[in-house]
């Protein structure tokens, strides 16, 4: 990056699964990040949408709501990592010159949101759906998750208690969609309905809606409005797509390729200038636990197979070596979409400024955020409190 970038304002509407004006939670997440930020929205740049649902002029429609000042405004999709990318746009605009200040606001709801229904070939039989069209999320998931159970070991307990640790952590989060009223256990995670063995109903992520914002600045601007706050900087920004390898899979698959977490992570840490071990806190793609347990492994956190004694020695909770999801992350914060990249730097960024209350990191000094599109794209961004 050219010029050093601080995250200077982020804003949130809660996620949600009861119906609420997606413009109402759009103007929310803006106008909270700009009072966050102790800016009006005629200092913004540059806006970046990041939506997957609506049409295709929604978010530029909806942000005639925040003022009319002739800035551009660009609609960004990437799948699941959709506002990750569009976070990663507003970075790149004030690291490049192009704005001193840029916005990056997600905003989505899945229940008006279909799965695309594709027509057979010529000469198919309509009675035999393809396979692309079948398979949802949850079943690759699924065999991800039994793949590793046959080569490592892994119970459907671990898995559990992954799902657990993330309700948990979303109990304390105002911004989650799922907050129970008591301590979630393991016991009660496997109870609940199956939805893809040995993914339960409460392992799965909670698809809603909501709406979530974050401002970038160049350092004058984030020195100006820090209001004795620290300034958290964005020291890593990486997106990569897939590599071809031997033998590689075209069919769309949802998990991806290890090697892109890898891949990428490797180049953020390199750009960041620091390691693994130098993290406070993570967040992760975590729609089923075996992504969050695997993700132990793929950044580099702990050792190929190491991940399911880093969790079951509690290193992965709040107050343990390395916290993951502390915002209670897909499984419990919720997944609409295009927000959900942007949640996570939500979080990051107040965890970096000791602002978390009951979720709070303790002498949190680095965050990675991290995000995966249709299997095909990730992203992670490392911030710093500087």
């Amino acid at each position: 990056m050219n010029r050093d970038v601080y995250v200077i304002g982020v804003g949130m509407h809660r996620f949600t699964k009861e119906y609420v004006p997606i413009r109402d939670m759009y103007f929310t997440a803006g106008v909270e990040a700009l009072k966050d930020a102790g800016i009006d929205f005629r200092d913004v740049g540059y806006l970046y949408n990041g939506y997957i649902g609506g049409g295709m002029m929604e978010g530029t429609g909806y942000a005639k709501d925040l003022g009319l000042t002739g800035i551009p405004v660009v609609h960004v999709e990437n799948a699941s990592a959709t506002g990750s990318s569009a976070f990663r746009e507003a970075v790149w605009a004030v690291s490049g010159g192009a704005s001193d200040v840029a916005m990056a606001l997600g905003f989505d709801d899945m229940a008006r949101m279909g799965m695309a229904r594709r027509k057979p070939a010529p000469g198919v039989d309509k009675r035999v759906p393809s396979f692309e069209n079948t398979l949802l999320p949850a079943g690759f998931f699924a065999m991800w998750a039994v793949r590793r159970m046959h080569e490592a070991g892994t119970t459907v307990e671990t898995y559990a208690k992954i799902a657990a640790k993330n309700w948990n952590h979303g109990r304390h989060n105002p911004m989650a969609q799922r907050r129970a009223d008591h301590e979630v256990t393991a016991e009660e995670v496997l109870a609940a309905d199956m939805v893809a063995y040995p993914h339960t109903a409460m392992m799965a992520c909670a698809s809603g809606a909501g709406a979530a914002c974050a401002i970038v600045a160049t350092e004058e601007w984030a020195k100006k409005h820090a209001n004795g706050r620290p300034m958290v900087k964005v020291t890593a920004s990486q997106l990569c797509s897939e590599v071809y390898t031997d033998g590689h899979i075209f069919m769309g698959a949802v998990v991806g390729p290890a090697y892109s977490t890898e891949r990428t992570a490797k180049l953020a840490y390199e750009e960041a200038g620091i390691g693994p071990n130098d993290l406070s806190l993570v967040h992760v793609h975590d729609a089923f636990p075996i992504e969050e347990l695997m993700y132990y492994e793929l950044l580099g956190i702990c050792g190929p197979g190491e991940g399911d004694k880093l969790l079951h020695d509690g290193e992965t909770q709040i107050g343990g070596r390395i916290p993951f999801s502390t915002d209670g992350g897909l499984i419990a914060r919720g997944h609409p979409g295009g927000p959900t990249g942007l949640a996570q730097v939500w979080d990051a960024t107040k965890q970096l400024r000791g602002e978390q209350g009951k979720i709070q990191v303790e002498g949190a000094q680095n965050a990675l955020v991290h995000m995966m599109g249709a299997g095909s794209v990730c992203a992670v961004h490392i911030l710093q409190k500087a």
